[in-house]
């Protein structure tokens, strides 16, 4: 990843892997017709306005990530907003977007708000799963990293639980926490250089994770499926006496 061209220098971190790929066959469906790539993009900000620029960085890190691809961005996220709040707009959100691809910012506002963990969790994988049964794409984006919530036990356990989702369900991740990390302490003006007051992502941590995403999705695109080997025939359990024919 650190070599990956479809990265900028700034937002490299060597030695790292920082996301998960899987199939997006909603996407590939939209590339092969020729039609522009529709995607929806949910969660935000603690901040109202802090991330108005993001659709705008991310539309254009795709367009860099994949050539010639018409992309239409639609960003409903609200600030604060926790999942089963998302979850719960979804179904509306879906019918008048008509998504290929959902991008969905989840997790930091529930661990801000302290929402139980299992509570996250099941209320992410029922969402993700709706989306999955209706020929919807996914790809998760775990919560933002800030030195004063890195020691703290909840939020590190939102953010496993977003990677766990993501593992369970089968979809594409991007490990925006150990992104933001490296890069808070890459630079000399430290934490308030990257993020701010109600963790409010500068233009570089926006940009970053717009090139994050983008590229978690173009690999993806690039994945094959293994041929699945065929399953034997189960054996045949033998006859018991009564059910020997005669003779």
């Amino acid at each position: 990843m650190a070599d990956d061209p479809a990265l900028s220098q700034e937002c490299r971190v060597p030695g790292a892997q920082l996301y998960s790929v899987a199939q997006l066959g909603a996407v590939k469906a939209a590339l092969a017709e020729n039609r522009p790539l529709k995607i929806l993009a949910i969660g935000g900000s603690a901040a109202p306005g802090a991330s108005a620029s993001y659709p705008a960085k991310l539309e254009a890190a795709l367009e860099h990530a994949l050539p010639k691809v018409d992309v239409v961005i639609d960003h409903r996220g609200l600030p604060g907003e926790i999942a089963s709040g998302a979850a719960e707009r979804l179904r509306t959100m879906v019918a008048e977007a008509e998504p290929d691809l959902v991008v969905w910012q989840v997790g930091t506002h529930d661990a801000i708000a302290r929402v139980d963990v299992d509570a996250f969790a099941s209320a992410l994988a029922e969402a993700v799963g709706w989306m999955r049964s209706h020929g919807i794409d996914v790809v998760l984006v775990d919560p933002i990293y800030t030195a004063s919530m890195a020691a703290d036990v909840d939020y590190n356990r939102i953010v496993e639980a977003v990677r766990s989702v993501a593992t369970q369900q089968g979809v594409p991740l991007v490990r925006r926490y150990e992104a933001l990390q490296y890069l808070s302490r890459r630079s000399d003006k430290g934490e308030g250089h990257m993020l701010g007051r109600q963790f409010r992502l500068n233009d570089l941590g926006l940009r970053c994770m717009a090139e994050h995403v983008a590229l978690t999705i173009a690999t993806s695109l690039m994945r094959t499926e293994t041929p699945k080997e065929p399953k034997a025939a189960p054996a045949q359990p033998p006859l018991t006496e009564p059910q020997r024919a005669p003779g």
